[in-house]
């Protein structure tokens, strides 16, 4: 289910305006990504590159620089299944561009920036066998293999990655339902009606969104109530995040309490917020 649920993400996204379609277009163009070259990308990209993909592929390169997977991901979603799976370096090349939305390529003659303003969906196992917290299969890994695995993530890179969620085997009961679950186009209106509030919100700023605050911003537009203020002081006394961490949890909370049309940030938005953490909770 959890390649299932990363193809969903973009369904879920607001639509693109003309000059996202441009940007993605013009991208996919320079890569030769195109069907046609009268072809024109009006949906946002879903990227899924095998864990094998070489670093140049990734990340964008090549004698004659071309954009890379987080590039013709712009403005949508790269998806890594098997997360771990992936070369140390590759994904260590991660963490600039999640963090400005670009890549810098330098080579000898020349220097070239490529953008790379995308969602990343990553999924991995509990552990190499894949059984660690199920109720029904015996998890052959020990402490250390199970350590090494998880090892292979990088506590900087975690802390560029907004939600961590556990995904449980789903049961007989829940796979034979007939009911119909909530449709991608009524998600998408919530989703669209929390970004106009952060629309309006930042109007007068130059960004668009949450994930874009500094921390200026951050101070200013994630105020929390008394009760908000000491569950998040328990939580990262308890868990030990970085600041980096406690910035995305704040974030996450902020959009928590849009999503529920919310002015000031309450207890229950900093709960899920760091619900959102479980690899935290995981790798400590």
């Amino acid at each position: 289910g959890k390649t299932m649920l990363a193809k969903r993400i973009p369904t879920i996204m607001p639509s693109l305006c003309l000059q996202e379609a441009l940007e993605i277009t013009k991208i996919h163009s320079v890569a030769g990504a195109l069907l046609n070259k009268d072809c024109f990308m009006g949906t946002r990209p879903f990227r899924s590159p095998h864990h094998s993909i070489s670093d140049t592929a990734l990340i964008g390169g090549g004698s004659i620089p071309k954009p890379g997977e987080i590039s013709l991901s712009h403005y949508g979603v790269l998806f890594l299944d098997e997360l771990p799976e992936f070369s140390r370096k590759a994904l260590e090349a991660l963490r600039q561009p999640l963090e400005d939305n670009l890549i810098c390529i330098s080579r000898v003659k020349r220097t070239l920036i490529f953008p790379a303003c995308f969602i990343l969906a990553a999924a991995l196992n509990p552990c190499p066998c894949g059984n660690y917290f199920s109720p029904r299969k015996t998890c052959h890994c020990n402490t250390t293999k199970i350590r090494n695995y998880l090892g292979r993530i990088s506590g900087p890179l975690l802390d560029r990655i907004d939600l961590h969620i556990e995904v449980p085997q789903v049961k007989y009961r829940e796979l034979s339902e007939t009911k119909d679950a909530e449709s991608s186009p009524a998600i998408r209106r919530r989703v669209e009606n929390a970004r106009a509030i952060q629309r309006e919100r930042f109007k007068s700023t130059g960004i668009f969104c949450n994930a874009q605050m500094h921390g200026k911003l951050i101070k200013e537009h994630c105020l929390l109530n008394k009760e908000a203020q000491e569950l998040m002081r328990l939580a990262i006394s308890e868990l030990g995040l970085s600041a980096r961490a406690y910035d995305k949890i704040l974030k996450v909370a902020r959009t928590v309490a849009d999503l529920s049309q919310e002015k000031i940030i309450r207890a229950e938005h900093v709960a899920e917020a760091v619900q959102y953490r479980s690899l935290d909770k995981l790798l400590n």
